[in-house]
C-alpha cells in the first residue's frame, strides 16, 4: 500500500507531469506492477537527478524498477534467414515512422537480403552457419554478440531466424530478445507448417511473439494473434495469411517492447497497452 501515492507525490515535488499510469496487482505471485508515463516541466531536473532520488524510495518499497528517457529510441539487431516477410514488415514499418525503434543492424546466416536491408539503409551482416558443430555455433554467435555489444544493442529481433540460440546466448541477451513463431507448435514442427496444418484441415492459424530463452519456443509470451481459416483455402493461401498475422503480431511486440510497456512477472508478462 502507498506505492501509487508515493510514485505520483515525488513526481509531483519534481515538476512532473503525469500522461498515463497503469497498475496491476497479481494475487499469485503477490506483485504489484506499475508503468508511468511523464513529462518533466522542471529543465533542472534530469534523468539522473531522479534516478538518485528515487533509489530511496524504491529501497523502502523493494522495488525493481527502471525509468527510461522516452527521446531515446530503443536499438534493435533484427536477425533472419531465409523467409523475409517480417523482416521486410519491421524495415517498413521503421522507416513509415510507425515504430519507435533505431534498427542498427540486421543479420543473417544467409546473404539473400542484404539487397533488401541496403535499401533502407541498414547495415547488413553475413555470418555464415557452415556446419552444425558446437565449436562452429559459437563462433557464429560470438560474432553477433560482438555486433550487440559493438552497437549497444538493446533488443535482439528473431525475425523467423531459423537457428536455435545457444544456452549461453540465451543468457546474456536474456529480456531482450524476441521471436515470432507460428502458434501450431508443437503440433506442427520442423518444415511447411502451414501445409502440415492444411493437411489436417485447421480453422484456425496464428503467431505468437515471446521473450527467447534455452527452452525452446517456451518464452513468456508478449502477443499472440489468430485468423480463420476453412475448407476453401489452400496450402499457399493459408501460408500468406500466415505470414500476415506473424507481421502484425511482431510488430505489435517489438512496439511495446520499445515504449515499455512489457514486464516479466516470472514465465509471464505484463503488457500495459
Amino acid at each position: 500500500m502507498g506505492i501509487v501515492h508515493t510514485v505520483s507525490g515525488f513526481l509531483f515535488e519534481r515538476g512532473g507531469n503525469i500522461i498515463d499510469s497503469a497498475q496491476y496487482d497479481d494475487t499469485d505471485s503477490d506483485r504489484f506492477f506499475m508503468r508511468v508515463h511523464f513529462q518533466e516541466r522542471r529543465p533542472d531536473v534530469t534523468l539522473d537527478i531522479l534516478k538518485t532520488e528515487f533509489a530511496p524510495i524504491a529501497a523502502r518499497f523493494n522495488m525493481d524498477w527502471q525509468l527510461f528517457d522516452g527521446r531515446v529510441k530503443p536499438r534493435l539487431l533484427i536477425m533472419v534467414s531465409k523467409i523475409g516477410h517480417c523482416l521486410n514488415d519491421l524495415l517498413f514499418r521503421h522507416q513509415s515512422g510507425n515504430l519507435p525503434v533505431d534498427i542498427a543492424a540486421v543479420v543473417s546466416n544467409h546473404p539473400d537480403f542484404e539487397p533488401l536491408a541496403r535499401s533502407y539503409g541498414i547495415p547488413f551482416h553475413h555470418f555464415p552457419l557452415l556446419g552444425a558443430s558446437a565449436e562452429q555455433k559459437a563462433e557464429q554467435e560470438a560474432q553477433v554478440l560482438h555486433i550487440v555489444e559493438q552497437e549497444k544493442i538493446d533488443c535482439v529481433i528473431l525475425a523467423r531466424y531459423m537457428q536455435i540460440l545457444s544456452n549461453n546466448m540465451c543468457a546474456q541477451l536474456n529480456g531482450r530478445a524476441i521471436n515470432i513463431h507460428h502458434s501450431f507448435l508443437p503440433s506442427f514442427k520442423g518444415a511447411k507448417p502451414y501445409h502440415q496444418a492444411f493437411s489436417k484441415g485447421v480453422k484456425l492459424i496464428g503467431a505468437t511473439a515471446h521473450f527467447v530463452t534455452a527452452d525452446l519456443d517456451e518464452g513468456p509470451i508478449i502477443e499472440q494473434d489468430i485468423a480463420r481459416a476453412d475448407h476453401s483455402m489452400s496450402a499457399d493461401h493459408l501460408t500468406a495469411i500466415g505470414r500476415d498475422t506473424e507481421c502484425v503480431t511482431l510488430a505489435r511486440a517489438v512496439k511495446w517492447h520499445a515504449e515499455h510497456r512489457v514486464l516479466l512477472n516470472g514465465k509471464k508478462t505484463v503488457v500495459f497497452k
